[in-house]
């Protein structure tokens, strides 16, 4: 089972670029069905629905491992979720054929990246996917034609090509020291300890902490997100981003870092150093992805920062973060899609009173905004819980005050957005402003109705979240 995640998205892949140029509904069609197997196959995995323990027959000829645990369940999950915001967005927003065809080729050469990202065990294929997805998703920056976009990704590509780099010599380094380059392999080069092995840690934490848009290597994320067309701005925030780059550390926290006081450390300074940087960026914007960009980059310190909380609670919390940030951003930049196409602009100076024109955007809007911001009842409120109390617990408690006050902020702004866009009198040049069409509107509705129902059922989902690990 693990080897069709990778290899349905490559045989669709050249199924679309058979395709006549005449068929306008159907790529979208099957690249819809694809991620929405994917999701639905994922999330049927902790109840034994699949069978996902055989060895498939790629990894015989491949000869590397596929593994199919339950943090792999979180990033197929997601990214099945992102994906489907992000195919709708596209199919309302994107007109030009040849636009259509790139996007949705690249969508799925990201999906095999993503894919591959879930279930390797060893550094050099980690490598490799993150490769795979980084290239892809500098080539859906350029989609947007002007010096925007190609300013966006050759930022994007610069700093990416510095993180590959540290990663391939940290690869090296691991060789060295450890004689292999699976996860068990460095952990015990770690636990030696081995000098070269710590240098190794080092550079390999430091491309992921590039990849993930981690201050003070955030300047390319900010470009590139709002260079970006619309649909592929849902995609690189929902899960690009993070898969790349936090997911990695994720992976690779636990089983690298129980015996490294300092590097727990590290990932406490850094997660909140962008927690509270991305907060305070994203208070100035008046652009509205521009924003959203800089709050990706304080809720992803959130994550980094949970991981170095208490042990058993730390891989919980940031994997729950994790998850609702996806749905909330993902939904965020549907919205302000919708608000792009009907204004013509994100300049939210130029706004005010959007929500008598356009209520479900508004109303799906508020949802994410203050599940991110931390509200009750909604999801983001209790994944900020317990990465409060896996900081708490582990002793971290002025990070756990952080924490805290870093979500102050982050309500600030995102009452800043509310006003300025929807809330207020509408302005006159607004007044023949229509809501945004169906295929803008169902993702939105989709992601808020599931920000809201975790955050209410959240009570009921923690006995399971708990027995099963992460």
């Amino acid at each position: 089972m693990n080897d069709l995640l990778l290899l349905v998205p490559f045989l669709a892949l050249i199924v679309l670029n058979l395709l006549p140029k005449s068929a306008r509904v159907t790529p979208f069609v099957v690249c819809f069905l694809i991620f929405l197997l994917q999701t639905a196959a994922a999330a049927l995995q902790p109840f034994g629905v699949i069978d996902w323990s055989f060895t498939a027959p790629l990894e015989r000829v491949i000869g590397f491992s596929l593994v199919v645990d339950n943090l792999s369940v979180l990033l197929l999950v997601s990214t099945g979720i992102a994906g489907l915001a992000a195919i709708l967005v596209g199919r309302a927003t994107l007109k030009e054929p040849r636009s259509r065809a790139i996007f949705l080729s690249l969508l799925l050469v990201s999906l095999i990246g993503i894919n591959g990202i879930a279930m390797v065990r060893d550094l050099f294929t980690l490598f490799v996917f993150v490769e795979v997805t980084s290239v892809a998703a500098v080539i859906l920056v350029t989609l947007r034609e002007g010096p925007g976009g190609l300013e966006g990704a050759w930022k994007y590509l610069l700093l990416s090509s510095v993180a590959s780099v540290f990663m391939l010599a940290s690869i090296g380094f691991f060789l060295l020291s450890a004689g292999g380059i699976t996860f068990d392999q460095a952990a015990a080069a770690l636990a030696a300890p081995a000098p070269l092995a710590w240098v190794a840690a080092a550079l390999f934490m430091c491309g992921l902490f590039v990849k993930g848009a981690m201050i003070p290597f955030h300047g390319w994320l900010a470009d590139a997100y709002t260079a970006a067309p619309a649909p592929v701005s849902v995609f690189l925030a929902g899960i690009v981003t993070k898969a790349s780059g936090i997911f990695a550390l994720m992976r690779l926290a636990p089983s690298l870092l129980p015996a490294s006081a300092p590097g727990r450390e590290i990932l406490l300074v850094v997660g909140a150093l962008a927690a509270v940087a991305g907060a305070f960026l994203a208070l100035g914007q008046s652009d509205m992805k521009r924003m959203l960009a800089y709050s990706s980059i304080s809720q992803m310190g959130y994550i980094v920062m949970a991981l170095g909380g208490a042990p058993s609670l730390a891989l919980l919390a940031a994997s729950f973060h994790f998850f609702n940030h996806t749905v909330s951003k993902a939904q965020l930049f549907a919205n302000a899609a919708a608000v792009e196409k009907r204004l013509g602009t994100r300049d939210m100076d130029k706004m005010g009173g959007l929500a008598a024109r356009m209520p479900v955007t508004g109303a799906t809007a508020a949802v994410a905004t203050l599940s991110i911001a931390g509200l009750p009842p909604f999801a983001g409120f209790w994944s900020k819980l317990l990465v409060v109390i896996a900081l708490w617990n582990g002793g971290q408690r002025v990070f756990a005050v952080i924490a805290i006050l870093t979500s102050l902020v982050t309500l600030g702004y995102f009452l800043v957005l509310q006003r300025k866009v929807f809330f207020g009198k509408i302005l006159p040049e607004w007044e023949s402003v229509r809501e945004a069409g169906a295929g803008l509107l169902l993702p939105v509705i989709a992601l808020a109705l599931i920000t809201v129902a975790i955050g209410i059922g959240f009570p009921f989902l923690l006995p399971m979240l708990l027995g099963g690990g992460v």
